[in-house]
Order: structure tokens, then sequence, then C-alpha cells
């Protein structure tokens, strides 16, 4: 077994929290307390707390987009990111980068797309045909 990442950060409101990353999102939802909730995040453990998000900018040029800094994220198997990509969608989130195709035909090709929690924290989803891509140069 791989080493498994555990963050924790803030949120407005836990209810939302569930909503979101147990709802749209999927993940299975572990212990909590009246202030706080954890989530098995795509096989990592994420702590959301209450209290005021982090703040964040657009100011990560990767490729021709400018992304949130900092922000959260994961890298999915296509087949999976795929999926999820269809049911943020049909659950009317709006995507701040849309689903789209990075490095086209080079080395570490992928899918990825970004959108915010309920509380404004920033997401990126990638998603790899092959997992010997992530770490391509």
């Amino acid at each position: 077994m791989r080493s498994l990442f555990h963050l924790a950060y803030h949120v407005t409101d836990l209810d939302e929290a569930r909503r979101f990353y147990g709802g749209v999102l999927g993940c299975a939802e572990g212990r909590s307390t009246d202030t706080w909730v954890d989530f098995d995040f795509f096989g990592h453990q994420i702590s959301l707390h209450l209290g005021k998000p982090f703040e964040v900018t657009r100011t990560g040029r990767v490729g021709d987009h400018m992304v949130m800094m900092p922000h959260l994220g994961v890298v999915l198997p296509l087949e999976d990111w795929l999926a999820l990509s269809r049911r943020i969608e049909e659950a009317g989130v709006a995507f701040d980068i849309p689903p789209v195709v990075r490095f086209a035909g080079e080395p570490g090709e992928q899918r990825t797309m970004f959108f915010f929690d309920p509380s404004g924290n920033p997401i990126e989803v990638k998603g790899f045909k092959d997992f010997e891509g992530v770490f391509a140069h």
C-alpha cells in the first residue's frame, strides 16, 4: 500500500460540505464532531473543520490557464475522471475551468477540471489513461 495523504482545512458549513463531498463527489464520510467531519477523498483523508477558508489567488500558470493557488487535487484513472465530470455537471456545479485535455500528445497528457466546494475551496481533478504519465517529463 502506498502512503495516504491527510489534509485538514476550513469550510463554512458542515451540512453543505456533507452534501457536496458526500453527495456530489461520492466521498464516504468518516468520523465527525459538531465542528469537523472526515471524508475518504478518493482514498485519502480530508478533515473539514468549521472556520474561515484559506485565501486563494489566481496565480498558478499552467499552460494557457491561471489557476487558483493553493488548491486541493486528486489524480484519477481516466474512466473514473469521466464519470466524476459527468456527475459534477449533472449536479449543476459551476466549473472554474471546465473539463479539458492538457498537454495533448505530450508526456503527461491528462484531463483536468477545476471547481469550488460550497465554501470556495478550489479543487482540481486530473484524469490519466496511464498513471505512468503522472510524473513524465
